[in-house]
C-alpha cells in the first residue's frame, strides 16, 4: 500500500483524536467515492458525445417489417 502524507493543523488533528474514527480508513472511503464521481461524470460526458453524434431520425419499425414482407 502507499502512503500519502498530508498536513493539518494543529487544533484540527487535535479535534480528530478526540473523535473515535479510523481516519485513515475514512480517507481512502472519501478518496473512493470522488474516484468513482469522476468516472462516473466522464462516462456520461462520453455517452452524451456520442448521443450528440447519432442521427436522431424517426424509424417506424412496423412500417419497415411491413415493406420487408410485402416485398417477398
Amino acid at each position: 500500500m502507499s502512503v500519502i502524507c498530508i498536513r493539518v493543523p494543529k487544533e484540527l488533528k487535535e479535534e480528530m483524536k478526540e473523535i473515535d474514527i479510523n481516519w485513515s480508513e475514512y480517507i481512502r472511503d472519501l478518496i473512493r467515492k470522488k474516484i468513482r464521481q469522476i468516472k462516473m461524470m466522464e462516462a456520461s460526458k462520453k455517452i452524451d458525445e456520442i448521443r450528440a453524434k447519432t442521427v436522431q431520425g424517426k424509424f417506424n419499425a412496423a412500417k419497415s417489417i411491413r415493406e420487408d414482407r410485402d416485398s417477398l
